[in-house]
């Protein structure tokens, strides 16, 4: 039987205690990092919990040089192996020669489908490995995330943990946190962007404007996710039954 979020962690969450009761209960726990604001908080928080964190991200092939620069840095700072997930190549090839590179310009279920086999499909396979995964998603990014729970049974990957121990902070405990602690930081937020993703499909935002107003900026009333963290536009986890229902 899987683990049961302590009540007083849900209702009143402490990240690090979180973490702490993840680790504490599950033998594989994998942190799911962007490289992001939230990452560098989860990452930072749990070197302090234990020295073997296991840390996954994804490399869509398409991501800013500044990513990669992120991930050197914290390689450095926590000497912490990070694995870097691929797309699978034929996979990319296919729909590539048949839509073309930037098919996702074209219509949002292409640029679903470029989603799902750049960064969905590899991270599916991956978490086959593991019996929880950590994710720096928060509740106040969009109204897509508004009810984002901290502990779930995510169906969606075989019925694991799916752990987002930042769910109930704000932007700017999320900052503090990094402030407070010299954390690294990915390099785009010194340049307006408040949400980072891959590069063609990711711009800078300006005042007043959802922190995810930046992701496929070009789209009109679609919900702005990836797939991974799979919501309905009223903001409730999407049925999922063997295959997104978006392909």
């Amino acid at each position: 039987m899987i683990a049961t979020l302590p009540a007083e962690l849900a209702t009143k969450p402490q990240p690090a205690q979180v973490l702490r009761w993840a680790y504490d209960n599950f033998s594989r726990v994998a942190i799911v990092a962007s490289f992001q604001a939230e990452s560098s908080v989860l990452i930072d928080m749990a070197s302090k919990i234990r020295p073997d964190i296991r840390v996954l991200t994804l490399d869509t092939g398409r991501l800013p040089e500044e990513t990669h620069d992120m991930i050197d840095r914290v390689r450095e700072r926590y000497r912490v192996e990070v694995q870097v997930l691929h797309p699978d190549a034929d996979e990319v090839r296919e729909i590539v020669s048949e839509h073309g590179t930037n098919l996702f310009y074209q219509a949002p279920q292409l640029r679903r489908l470029c989603c799902d086999v750049r960064k969905s499909r590899p991270l599916d396979r991956a978490l086959g490995g593991y019996d929880a995964w950590v994710t720096g998603v928060r509740r106040g990014q969009s109204a897509t995330r508004a009810e984002t729970q901290i502990f779930t049974v995510d169906a969606q990957h075989n019925g694991i943990a799916k752990i987002a121990p930042l769910a109930a902070w704000s932007k700017d405990q999320v900052w503090d946190y990094i402030r407070a602690n010299d954390l690294p930081y990915h390099q785009l937020y010194d340049h307006g962007y408040t949400s980072i993703g891959c590069a063609p499909c990711t711009r800078a935002t300006t005042a007043g404007e959802d922190d995810r107003a930046g992701r496929w900026w070009w789209e009109q009333n679609e919900v702005k996710e990836c797939g991974i963290h799979y919501y309905s536009p009223d903001g409730r986890p999407h049925p999922f039954n063997g295959r997104r229902t978006d392909q």
